[in-house]
């Protein structure tokens, strides 16, 4: 069997994971989607559809440490790089007519007390997220520790953002959660 069925069928699952959770997506729904043989399914993950969703997490999570970089990256201070990463969030859930959140943190709530493979696959995502959202703050100024902070704040307040924004299906939720941070990250990077 390709590997490009493989692909197909993490990204049919990263897909349905973010749209429906772990529990409310079948197997047969993945394969469907991936248009992909049952049998497949069980040749790349022998392990069932926990293995399947520890690897898709952690494959959704290598594709979402990048926007650290790519909003922060090119803003010319940390005020428009927060900024611009809320915006890109929200610029998501309006396109998606607020389907599309954070595939990890949806799967994380789900299944953090009862399965901890899968717990232990989205802690290790949000580490290599708080890593990579460290080091783009840190070229703001902030010491590691002040960078450390103001990720995991940002983490915290973009996913609780998420869940406000897609139940009032608005945007405002990220834009006050992104004035927050701002806020806070001006606070950090004050001299003391």
């Amino acid at each position: 069997m390709p590997n490009d069925t493989k692909q197909r069928i993490m990204a049919a699952s990263a897909e349905l994971f973010r749209r429906n959770g772990y529990t409310g997506t079948g197997l047969k729904q993945i394969v469907a989607t991936a248009n992909a043989p049952f049998g497949s399914l069980y040749h790349f993950f022998p392990g069932g559809k926990e293995q399947l969703g520890a690897e898709v997490i952690r494959w959704s999570g290598d594709t979402y440490v990048h926007l650290f970089d790519a909003a922060l990256g090119p803003a010319p201070d940390l005020a428009t790089g927060i900024r611009t990463f809320f915006a890109g969030a929200a610029h998501t859930l309006r396109e998606s007519d607020y389907a599309d959140a954070c595939p990890v943190a949806t799967v994380a709530l789900e299944v953090a007390s009862t399965s901890e493979p899968l717990r232990l696959a989205t802690a290790d995502v949000f580490e290599a997220w708080i890593a990579a959202g460290t080091e783009s703050f840190g070229r703001f100024g902030l010491p590691a520790e002040s960078a450390r902070q103001l990720t995991i704040a940002t983490l915290a307040a973009l996913e609780g953002a998420f869940v406000l924004s897609r139940a009032m299906r608005s945007t405002e939720p990220l834009d006050i959660a992104a004035q927050a941070i701002v806020t806070t990250g001006q606070a950090l990077a004050a001299p003391e």
